[in-house]
C-alpha cells in the first residue's frame, strides 16, 4: 500500500465562496473546532476587559463612629453632580460613590467639615452643595420668590382697586334700551 500523497488544507487554497463541507475532511474540521474557540477568547478577552469599568478609586477609609455621622452629614448637604435633585447619600451614581469616597478620606486625614465643603465648592461651584450660601451671587436665587410673589400680590390688589371703581351711573337712553331687552324675553 502506498501512502496518499500530501495535499495542502483545502481551506488556503480555496476562496471563500467556493467553500463547502465536502471539500474538508474530518482532520480539518476537528483542527477547526480547536482553533475557533482559542481564536475567539483571543478577541473576546481583551475587548470583555476594556468593557470592564476601571475604578481607580481607593477604598474607602475606615472611620470612627463620629466620623461617620461627619461623614453622613456632609453627604446629606452635597448635591449629587450627575442627578441634581438628590443629595451624595441618597444617589447611586457612580460619581456620587466617589465623592462619598473624597468625603470619608479627607475626614480620615483630619480636615474640618468646612474645608471639605470649601474643598468641593471650590471644585464644582456654589451648585454643589444643597442649600447654596446666601451671598451676592445667590440673591436672586433666595430672594426671587418672594419678589415675584410681593410682584404678585401688587398686581392683585391693583386689580381689585379697578374693579371696585365707582362706575358712572346708566344714562336715560340706556336704561331704555336694557328694560325693551328685558321686556322682549330675549
Amino acid at each position: 500500500m502506498t501512502a496518499a500523497p500530501y495535499q495542502p488544507c483545502p481551506l488556503r487554497r480555496l476562496s471563500l465562496r467556493h467553500l463547502s463541507l465536502r471539500h474538508l475532511s474530518l482532520r480539518h474540521l476537528s483542527m477547526h473546532r480547536l482553533l475557533l474557540p482559542l481564536l475567539l477568547s483571543l478577541v473576546l478577552l481583551p475587548a470583555a476587559l476594556l468593557a470592564a469599568p476601571a475604578s481607580n478609586a481607593a477604598p474607602p477609609a475606615v472611620l470612627s463612629a463620629e466620623q461617620e455621622q461627619r461623614a453622613d452629614k456632609l453627604a446629606h448637604g452635597l448635591r449629587c453632580l450627575v442627578c441634581q435633585n438628590q443629595t451624595l447619600a441618597e444617589s447611586n451614581a457612580p460619581l456620587a460613590q466617589d465623592m462619598r469616597n473624597l468625603i470619608r478620606g479627607q475626614l480620615a486625614d483630619g480636615k474640618t467639615d468646612a474645608q471639605i465643603m470649601r474643598f468641593f465648592e471650590d471644585r464644582y461651584g456654589d451648585f454643589v452643595r444643597y442649600d447654596p450660601p446666601f451671598k451676592p451671587v445667590t440673591w436672586l436665587l433666595w430672594l426671587g420668590p418672594f419678589a415675584l410673589l410681593a410682584l404678585g400680590f401688587l398686581v392683585l390688589v391693583r386689580t381689585l382697586k379697578r374693579r371696585a371703581g365707582v362706575r358712572a351711573p346708566l344714562t336715560a337712553d340706556e336704561r331704555a334700551r336694557a328694560a325693551r331687552f328685558l321686556d322682549s324675553g330675549s
